[in-house]
């Protein structure tokens, strides 16, 4: 009897070791928007981008740096147009967290989920199964009545900003799959390069008079224990997506 046990119960056990990193990681993801709307406000979200990526970017270039040399000059210029794509998905998605709260701005941006593959149906032309539609419809009808907790009222300008970020995700995971240069690129080599090309451009923008707190003035004012603990759950969310392996 138990030898027809020990094989009924494998099958759960490898679905609990493939689900419970994915749970974590919805977990840290879900922390980040908490911890954007805790230290960041409009005049800082340049700083606190530069600074969130910053920290993590040094340790991905020495922990991939053979890798990095490895790179093409093909793959070096695709990485770099997915990283300004993935740029204005960040600075959408703070200022949009900033103006509304963590919860609206989790489930909003939730709804990436179901506009990728609608984009992609429209890309290529196939017609999604009707039980993906009728769920779609049954996942955005959720988010909005999530959203409108407090009563059916006009969303807000930071709710809206945040369904353009999951337009723009949309956007940057369709790129992926559709630059040919990336394909099967090393997913670490990948990540980095993107986020120095983000960092980069966030870096220029703060420098422009009138956007901002500069990011060593944003953190000096920071408390230390704080400031450290929410820029590392934001850093550990600030990375990019593995290219789709070549066909």
């Amino acid at each position: 009897m138990s030898s027809t046990a020990v094989p009924a119960l494998a099958p759960s056990r490898r679905a609990w070791l493939t689900d419970l990193p994915v749970l974590l990681v919805a977990v840290v993801r879900g922390s980040s928007y908490l911890a954007a709307k805790g230290i960041t406000t409009t005049r800082t979200v340049l700083a606190v981008l530069v600074l969130r990526f910053a920290v993590v970017l040094p340790v991905l270039a020495m922990a991939g740096r053979r890798r990095l040399r490895a790179l093409g000059a093909a793959q070096w210029r695709g990485a770099g147009l997915l990283g300004l794509v993935l740029g204005a998905v960040f600075l959408v998605e703070t200022y949009g967290v900033v103006h509304t709260s963590a919860t609206n701005a989790g489930l909003v941006i939730s709804l990436t989920m179901i506009f990728t593959p609608l984009a992609e149906a429209a890309v290529t032309r196939v017609r999604p199964p009707r039980a993906f539609l009728a769920a779609a419809v049954l996942s955005v009808a959720g988010v909005v009545l999530l959203t409108r907790g407090g009563g059916f009222t006009s969303p807000s300008a930071g709710d809206l900003l945040m369904l353009v970020a999951a337009l723009a995700r949309t956007v940057h995971v369709l790129l992926m799959a559709r630059i040919k240069s990336v394909r099967g690129a090393d997913s670490l080599s990948l990540t980095t390069v993107q986020l120095g090309s983000a960092v980069a451009v966030f870096a220029l923008l703060s420098a422009v008079p009138g956007t901002g707190e500069a990011p060593w003035t944003v953190a000096a004012g920071f408390g230390v224990l704080g400031a450290v603990g929410a820029v590392l759950v934001l850093a550990g969310t600030a990375r990019g997506r593995r290219a789709p392996a070549a066909p």
